[in-house]
C-alpha cells in the first residue's frame, strides 16, 4: 500500500466460548497490524465463564473493548459492533476461529488492491478429537461440503460470498449491516446485498482462518440441520441465485426417502434399496481412504461425520425450502 494503513475494527460475536476465546483474541493481537486496531467483543448471555474471560482480556489489552449483546444472536452482536465503530475497515472474526499469519495486513491490502467492499479467504478446519478431525476433513473435501472455494481454495477472483469477511466500513454500513432475521447464511445474504449496490466481493487464497468444528455428534447434527434450514430459506427467497450444488444433497435424500417408502410397500425389492446405500458407503470409504493425514481411528470417524453432515443438512434444506426457517437456531447460533 502506498498510503498509511487504515484503522481496523475486529468484531467478534461471543457466547459460551470460554474454551476458545483467549486463542481467538490472541490470534488477532499477534497480527502486528501496522495501523490502528480495535477488537470489539459482543458478549451474549453465557452459562459458562465467557464474561470473566472477556473481562480479563479487556483488562489486559487496551485494544480490547466489550459491548453487551442481550439478544445473544451472532447477527445482533455484529450489528452492535458495526454501529459502535468509527474504523475505516471492519473485520469479522468468530470466537471458534484463529487467524492465520498476516491475515489483517494482507486482507486490508487485498481489499484496496482489488477495489472490493468485501474480501474473504479460506476456512481451514482442524480438530483434536477423532470426530473433529473427521468433520474438518469433511469441510475441506469435495466429498464433504461440495467444493466451495473458501473450503478448498482456488484462484483469487470475484466470489459468490466470503467466509467471515474483511469489509469496507462505509459500504457495510450503507446496506445496514447484517439481516438479523437471517440467522444462518447471513454472510451469503450480506454479500448479495453488497453486490446489489455495485460492490465487489473477492476471494483470496492467501487469507487463512483456522476453525474448530463441533466436537460431538448431537451438536454437529443440529449445526448442519440449522444451516440446511437457512440455506433452504434463502433458496426459497431467491431460487435463481442458488448454486446448483446446493440441490444435490436434498435431491439425494429425496431419492433415498422414495426408495425406502417403495421398499416398505413392496414396490421395489430390498436389493434395490441396499445397492444405493452401499454405493454411498463405498463413496464415503473412498473419501476416507484419500484422507492420508488421518489416522485409522480418524478415518473410521469419517463414516459417522459425513453421513451426519449430509443427512442433517439435506433434511434441514427441505424443511426451510418448504416451510421457511422461521426462528430455527442451534446452540452455536447464539455464540
Amino acid at each position: 500500500m502506498n498510503t498509511p494503513y487504515p484503522s481496523v475494527m475486529v468484531m467478534m460475536p461471543v457466547r459460551n466460548e470460554q474454551q476458545h476465546l483467549v486463542s481467538a483474541v490472541e490470534s488477532v493481537l499477534k497480527q502486528n497490524y501496522p495501523g490502528q486496531l480495535e477488537i470489539v467483543l459482543a458478549i451474549g448471555p453465557s452459562v459458562d465463564q465467557t464474561e470473566k474471560v472477556a473481562s480479563d482480556l479487556a483488562a489486559k489489552h487496551s485494544s480490547v473493548r466489550i459491548i453487551t449483546n442481550p439478544k445473544g444472536l451472532s447477527t445482533s452482536g455484529l450489528n452492535l459492533a458495526i454501529e459502535s465503530s468509527k474504523s475505516e475497515v471492519i473485520i469479522r472474526v468468530d470466537a471458534h476461529s484463529e487467524l492465520g499469519e498476516n491475515y489483517l495486513k494482507r486482507g486490508v491490502e487485498i481489499l484496496e488492491d482489488s477495489k472490493s467492499v468485501l474480501v474473504g479467504g479460506i476456512m481451514k478446519a482442524q480438530g483434536k478429537t477423532a470426530l473433529q478431525k473427521a468433520v474438518a476433513f469433511g469441510y475441506g473435501s469435495r466429498f464433504g461440503l461440495g467444493g466451495g472455494r473458501y473450503h478448498l481454495g482456488g484462484k483469487a477472483g470475484e466470489a459468490e460470498s466470503a467466509y467471515l469477511g474483511i469489509f469496507d466500513a462505509e459500504a457495510l454500513k450503507a446496506v445496514g449491516g447484517y439481516d438479523e432475521n437471517t440467522i444462518r447464511g447471513e454472510d451469503w445474504d450480506l454479500a448479495q446485498r453488497l453486490k446489489a449496490q455495485g460492490g465487489r466481493v473477492w476471494f483470496s487464497p492467501e487469507l487463512v482462518v483456522h476453525y474448530w468444528p463441533r466436537s460431538n455428534i448431537k451438536a454437529l447434527a443440529w449445526q448442519f440441520y440449522s444451516t440446511g434450514v437457512w440455506r433452504g430459506e434463502l433458496t426459497r427467497r431467491a431460487p435463481t441465485k442458488a448454486s446448483l450444488r446446493y440441490f444435490l444433497p436434498p435431491l439425494a435424500l429425496l431419492v433415498l426417502a422414495g426408495l425406502v417408502v417403495s421398499a416398505s410397500f413392496g414396490i421395489i425389492g430390498e436389493l434395490d434399496l441396499i445397492i444405493p446405500i452401499a454405493f454411498y458407503l463405498l463413496v464415503v470409504a473412498f473419501a476416507a481412504a484419500t484422507a492420508k493425514s488421518l489416522s485409522l481411528v480418524d478415518r473410521l470417524a469419517v463414516f459417522v461425520a459425513l453421513p451426519v453432515m449430509h443427512l442433517s443438512w439435506a433434511f434441514g434444506f427441505w424443511i426451510g425450502f418448504v416451510f421457511g426457517a422461521k426462528k430455527t437456531i442451534d446452540a452455536g447460533d447464539k455464540k
